[in-house]
């Protein structure tokens, strides 16, 4: 199916002070009323009768556009209350203490309706495949469902899948998406919540009726200055935007996590069960509610012994990786609202697909050793990919990895380590560049990893790594994962780890 970016008409009128009165939490003033037709932070979407959010930035603030907004027919500004912007007599002014939050607060009220059942998934890693399981759960129970995350829009019942550029939307294009399934009948939607989304006020005006927490470790140094700040922008979707009795699904590994303070991990278990009087879901090894007793690899993917609320589980799932079995785990505890509804999700567990770039097995040599390609791009992520492929390489494990540039480098040098000391043979390469000297970030990784076979051009060096493997040899692939391009520089090419590989073996 092609992809294509988010496109909608808004077709509603609301009064500016009903939506005044839908962010009052925001600290919310409204000088002057309109006729409101839309609401956007791109003062290039602005068409008459629109509120228009001068949010300021980090690289620049939404305020130097507000003449452009007025000139394409704004009839209102949203602007910090502190701002000195000035808003011409006859178009209506809206002073928000926190005009981010005001704005997700508006777009919720404006574009409606939206689907009754939402799930949120946060974590450093699994959100994108925790996701999935989740809408094929639903979807196993006769449901209408999406997902919405990384891969942009998932559905069975959308004409094609709609992309959008980041993790989590910024507040107006996920309001109007969810619009849009709920008026396409879809009422079960599993999105993705993003450390940047969740501090950036994104998500807020949604009523989520469970949350997951998958893992928690070393990531977005780049953004947040410490791993509490980190931690903290996460537990945000449990601290103010799951409800009071809510689900909360948490990992039991999060008790555990080694970048973390005990007590901020402490917190979060008690925010959940005492302040907001949460239903607590744990998973894992040592979960209380979701218990995995046994996971062993076979041909056709994991043999899984499993307790899920004292009831106790053997089976096949048809996937790799010990950690995809965390986040089938997840999934049950994000569905399951009941416990007559278990022997529909466990009928479904053996036909769990996984999703595209998500330890996806590309092809297999001619010798018979298989090749996968994985989106793991942390230390945590890549070290969860080899030690799940370990157990299925009676040979060597190979990986071939890169880092990204302009992003945190603290984890180049961590992830050499990692690389290192999980795989026999590495290659590192370039992922996506950027900005940065891809040979300088070539040289932060192979810093801890200097027995490593080192090839800038991506594509040559999994052509090398293919060459390299044995008859029963495994090769992993990873950073990128569903990625269809790569960006070194300005220019953005065409890259696909996953054709690539079936490109090479034929």
């Amino acid at each position: 199916m092609s992809v294509r970016s988010v496109v909608f008409a808004d077709n509603c009128m609301l009064r500016l002070t009903v939506l005044g009165d839908a962010a009052a939490r925001a600290g919310v003033s409204v000088s002057g009323d309109a006729e409101v037709t839309g609401i956007t932070a791109d003062s290039r979407e602005v068409q008459p009768g629109y509120v228009f959010a001068a949010i300021p930035g980090n690289t620049a603030d939404g305020a130097r556009f507000i003449p452009q907004a007025i000139e394409k027919g704004a009839s209102a500004i949203l602007c910090a209350r502190a701002s000195e912007a000035f808003v011409p007599k006859g178009i209506a002014r809206i002073a928000a203490d926190n005009p981010r939050l005001a704005l997700a607060l508006m777009a919720s009220a404006y574009y409606t309706p939206q689907p009754a059942h939402i799930v949120a998934i946060t974590g450093t890693d699994g959100k994108t495949s925790t996701a999935e399981f989740i809408r094929q759960l639903w979807e196993h129970q006769g449901k209408k469902a999406a997902t919405l995350g990384t891969l942009g829009v998932r559905s069975d019942h959308l004409a094609e899948p709609l992309a959008f550029p980041n993790t989590t939307p910024d507040p107006v294009v996920l309001h109007r998406i969810l619009q849009k399934l709920a008026r396409a009948g879809i009422d079960h939607v599993a999105l993705e919540a993003s450390s940047h989304g969740l501090d950036q006020y994104r998500l807020d005006g949604l009523t989520p009726e469970a949350a997951v927490f998958t893992t928690f470790g070393s990531d977005h140094g780049d953004y947040h200055p410490t791993p509490t700040d980190y931690f903290t922008a996460k537990a945000r979707l449990f601290s103010e935007l799951l409800p009071p009795g809510a689900r909360a699904v948490l990992s039991d590994s999060i008790e555990k996590a080694p970048h973390l303070p005990a007590s901020e991990r402490n917190h979060l278990l008690e925010l959940c069960r005492r302040e907001r009087r949460h239903i607590v879901i744990t998973y894992g090894p040592h979960g209380h509610a979701l218990q995995l007793l046994s996971a062993v690899p076979n041909a056709k993917g994991i043999e899984i012994h499993i307790v899920l609320w004292g009831r106790e589980w053997r089976g096949t799932l048809p996937l790799y990786g010990s950690f995809q079995v965390m986040n089938a785990l997840a999934a049950i505890g994000a569905v399951a609202r009941e416990e007559n509804e278990l022997d529909t999700l466990l009928d479904a567990l053996p036909h769990l697909k996984g999703v595209p770039g998500r330890m996806e097995k590309a092809g297999v040599t001619k010798a018979g050793a298989p090749v996968f390609v994985d989106y793991a791009h942390t230390a945590q992520a890549l070290g969860k990919a080899l030690e799940a492929l370990r157990p299925h390489t009676a040979g060597r494990l190979h990986v071939v990895f890169g880092c990204g540039g302009d992003r945190d480098r603290a984890k180049r040098p961590e992830m050499g380590r990692v690389a290192c000391g999980l795989a026999d043979v590495v290659t590192v390469t370039d992922d996506n560049p950027r900005s940065e000297d891809p040979a300088a970030i070539r040289r932060e990784i192979l810093a801890s990893c200097p027995d490593a076979y080192e090839t800038g051009d991506r594509t040559q060096a999994i052509r090398e790594a293919i060459g390299r493997l044995g008859a029963k040899d495994v090769l992993v692939i990873a950073g990128k994962g569903h990625e269809t391009t790569q960006t070194i520089g300005q220019d953005v090419r065409p890259h696909d780890d996953a054709a690539v590989v079936r490109d090479i073996l034929k």
